[in-house]
């Protein structure tokens, strides 16, 4: 009882210095470090406890110094398993904290796996236990020296020495469950959080978090899982970017044909990603003329679109003063060029002018597809060629116009972009020229709209299973039969 009350004054002594270590120390510290300061805190408090207690062994009762080690030995233990315990006790409140706080950063660069914690746990309880029982053993086997040698001596000192084993096993395994129960907490914890985050992103809510407080596998897998959430919103918000880019697209291209006495006009484009490159437009000309143009910017995707946009909005400036269509394509390169000669990027036209009181073809070609002319009366198949390079390499160039009137009625043209002619299917083929000429002849008696609807649907059949990898923009222009 005496001794009893001697080791308690000893820890008692330092409650006030635990209590401020732990507000300035411990307190003191991030989230990381503060279960590790805990742990040295609880073992210092221990180590400091037992100097104290052999001090007062040693001035009052006069204890040899050499007995001292026991006392060290077993406060260095209690430290131990006091510390580990108090560390996750830390931890398990600094994981709360960081909930609260919504405390969602990046983890520490140190790195201590939980295979490691528990390796070092299981070694330093087996060297603690040895230790233990070495001691006991040695201290014993000198008793039943010391003691009579009679039956009943050695079968009470059995029974005090193998008391006295369980008695330490069982603290042992009590301290050991103690820890495996409150390690068990921080994990249950660390899991429902992250399941809780995980599920939500599951049903599509990515404004939650799971919170890194950890420098374990949790702490990554947490930090691993913000990094996802962060990617998936970057992306949702991209989509939606992309979807809201779609539309004003959709929007800068012609809602419906327009109308020409003696032609039918129909065009479309369709794009393999959300935006594209592609563009075609009608413009209402002077002297009851009408101008087509077709463009493929190079690439696809948001670049090509908005380098589309641009010259879009050149060539809405350069219709306002309309002379002729060389002029007009000639101002549209020195636009271009001006804006595009640096980074690479070009452009491929082609301008057609219709004028049908005249009953003529303008038009220009600045390195685009050429269009394909079936002619209804022979049967053959033209195209309409021209000199000219694409828009944004050579702001100087000068464009030539060429002229034919040789569409007659009956006759279809097609105004497309190589996405059409250039389309693949699953052996490596191209949908080609020849498949476009024999589409067109076999529906050379339906509208222009039925015409181009059968061209999109033979080369979405053609490529099959194989997805779009460039834009396919077309115009099919007709020439009614009852033209004069």
């Amino acid at each position: 009882m005496y001794l009893g009350t001697i080791i308690t004054a000893g820890f008692l002594s330092l409650v006030y210095f635990r209590h401020l270590g732990v507000k300035k120390y411990v307190g003191g510290a991030s989230l990381f470090n503060r279960p590790k300061r805990m742990f040295f805190l609880e073992f210092t408090v221990c180590i400091c406890a037992a100097t104290l207690i052999v001090a007062y062994q040693h001035t009052f009762l006069h204890f040899p110094l050499g007995s001292s080690g026991s006392v060290y030995i077993g406060c260095i233990i209690s430290g131990f398993f006091i510390g580990l315990d108090s560390s996750l006790v830390q931890e398990r409140q600094a994981i709360m904290q960081a909930i609260d706080m919504q405390k969602y950063g990046e983890r520490s660069i140190k790195y201590f796996p939980i295979t490691r914690k528990f390796t070092l746990i299981a070694a330093t309880t087996f060297v603690f236990t040895c230790l233990v029982l070495i001691m006991v053993f040695t201290r014993d086997i000198e008793w039943l020296v010391s003691i009579a040698q009679d039956t009943e001596s050695v079968a009470s000192a059995q029974r005090s020495v193998t008391y006295e084993i369980l008695f330490i096993m069982g603290v042992l395994t009590i301290l050991v469950i103690n820890l495996i129960m409150s390690y068990s907490k921080n994990l249950k914890l660390l899991f429902d959080n992250e399941t809780v985050i995980l599920e939500k992103v599951r049903n599509g809510d990515l404004t939650g978090k799971v919170p890194v407080a950890t420098q374990d596998e949790f702490g990554v897998i947490a930090s691993h899982t913000n990094h996802m959430i962060d990617g998936l919103r970057h992306r949702f918000e991209l989509m939606h970017s992309l979807k809201l880019a779609e539309e004003v697209q959709q929007n800068l291209l012609p809602t419906k044909s327009p109308y020409l006495k003696g032609y039918d006009i129909s065009g479309t484009s369709a794009y393999c990603d959300q935006t594209g490159g592609d563009y075609y437009d009608y413009f209402l000309l002077p002297d009851n003329r009408l101008g087509i143009a077709v463009a493929d910017a190079c690439g696809h995707g948001v670049g090509a679109a908005m380098l589309m946009t641009t010259m879009r909005a050149f060539l809405i400036s350069a219709v306002e003063g309309y002379r002729d269509p060389a002029t007009l394509v000639t101002y549209l390169n020195t636009m271009i060029s001006r804006d595009c000669a640096a980074s690479g990027n070009f452009t491929t036209l082609f301008f057609l002018e219709i004028d049908p009181a005249a009953q003529k073809l303008r038009w220009v070609r600045a390195g685009h597809e050429p269009p394909i002319v079936y002619q209804r009366s022979s049967g053959r198949f033209l195209n309409l060629k021209g000199e000219g390079i694409v828009l944004g390499i050579d702001e100087h160039y000068v464009f030539k116009a060429r002229e034919s009137g040789d569409f007659q009625r009956g006759d279809i043209m097609l105004i497309g972009t190589d996405g059409i002619f250039e389309s693949r299917n699953d052996a490596g083929l191209v949908f080609g020229h020849e498949t476009v000429n024999r589409v067109m002849s076999e529906n050379k008696d339906r509208s222009a709209r039925e015409i181009r609807d059968a061209i999109l649907s033979a080369v979405s059949e053609f490529r099959g299973e194989q997805s779009q990898e460039d834009d396919i923009t077309l115009v099919v222009v007709k020439v009614q039969p009852d033209i004069s």
